[in-house]
């Protein structure tokens, strides 16, 4: 089931999300929901925040990486096309190396996207979707993928990490967004909507 996405300017996005244990409610199919909301969004993560939902669980798919040509030479692609996992309660136990730009967008302020500076290596734990307590690590894009989702369920959003200046000029944009005066093709939830 498709489901809708939640706009900039909802409080479920700036709250810092509750852990959650194997009995779950219904969470094998939420997790499928969500891969559903993801692809039909043409996104490469979604957190559960983002579909009002506040835990701590994300989903990423960072299989169109790999298909942008950009991304083909780019060592920081490398492996990117078969990263496909599901993070449950997920901790960042390490994060290292110089800081690198890349624009990020996100599917909860859509048509904005700005320069975020993140360290291109991180050490994570994490249960998958079978609830096997996993450690790992990844680096480039998949890296900066698990970082903004990561982000999510911490209550921040890419829009945090820029300066006032460039906040200021966008800011009419995250207004539209937030009224829902912006087109768009897949659902969303705006939370200063105007009821007719």
């Amino acid at each position: 089931m498709i489901l809708p996405i939640v706009a900039y300017g909802d409080p479920i996005l700036k709250k810092d999300c509750e852990e959650i244990d194997e009995n779950y409610k219904d969470l094998k199919q939420l997790i499928s929901d969500m891969f559903e909301t993801m692809y039909k969004a043409k996104g490469v993560g979604l957190a559960a925040p983002q579909i009002g939902k506040n835990i701590r669980l994300f989903i990423v798919d960072g299989s169109p990486f790999a298909e942008d040509e950009d991304g083909e030479d780019d060592p920081r692609a490398e492996g990117i096309e078969d990263f496909k996992k599901v993070f449950i309660n997920p901790i960042i136990e390490e994060e290292e190396g110089k800081e690198w730009p890349f624009q990020e967008g996100c599917l909860s302020i859509p048509k904005i996207r700005e320069n975020v500076s993140r360290k291109p290596n991180i050490t994570v734990s994490y249960y998958d979707e079978n609830w096997v307590l996993k450690e790992e690590s990844y680096s480039g894009y998949a890296a900066r993928i698990f970082q903004h989702e990561y982000d999510h369920i911490e209550g921040v959003l890419f829009t945090d990490y820029l300066g006032p200046l460039k906040r200021k000029m966008i800011q009419k944009k995250l207004n539209n967004i937030s009224s829902g005066e912006i087109d768009i093709d897949y659902k969303m939830r705006f939370p200063k909507k105007t009821r007719k």
